[in-house]
């Protein structure tokens, strides 16, 4: 009875035959966490309410959904309605993200719900072992979020080499 219990486990465990595809799996589990805790990072440096676990929970996520079916066969066509659930169940999660204050007549949040998204896109090129695909939208996610609010709220430049032309009041 014990060795049929043996046999089972092994053979339960047996997805990950040896040690190059328990690297590979390990390899793109991890980078997706990793990268994922990048833009969550810079969300919870700014106070956000979804930050780095959320964001590394997001990635790791996307990429297990994409990797298991990958590594067991499943051919595009059916990754492609996997990924669809992915984009669609993230999307949810993301419109939790997002506040409107009525007084305000503001909404909140979009940043936020656009960055659990864009980590759920890197999480699944991850898991599909585009991983150079994953860093460079990491990458330019990161200059978006930290470069373009800068530049979006600097002053209008000023040309001093025009004379001022308008009435001054007194």
């Amino acid at each position: 009875m014990w060795e049929e219990v043996a046999n089972t486990l092994v053979e339960e465990f047996s997805s990950l035959p040896d040690a190059a595809e328990v690297t590979r799996v390990m390899v793109r589990l991890l980078l997706a966490a990793l990268l994922g805790g990048i833009v969550g990072y810079e969300r919870e440096h700014k106070g956000k309410a979804a930050g780095l676990r959320t964001h590394m929970l997001v990635a790791m996520g996307a990429a297990l959904f994409v990797l298991v079916p990958e590594r067991g066969g499943m051919d595009i066509a059916d990754m492609s309605r996997v990924i669809q659930g992915v984009v669609a169940g993230v999307g949810f999660l993301g419109a939790g993200a997002i506040i409107k204050r009525h007084s305000e007549e503001q909404v909140q949040g979009l940043t936020t719900a656009a960055g659990i998204w864009m980590t759920a896109a890197i999480g699944v090129a991850c898991g599909l072992g585009r991983e150079a695909i994953a860093l460079l939208a990491t990458l330019l996610a990161i200059v978006i979020l930290v470069m373009l609010p800068h530049v979006v709220s600097a002053p209008p430049p000023h040309d001093d080499a025009e004379p001022d032309t308008k009435p001054r009041e007194t």
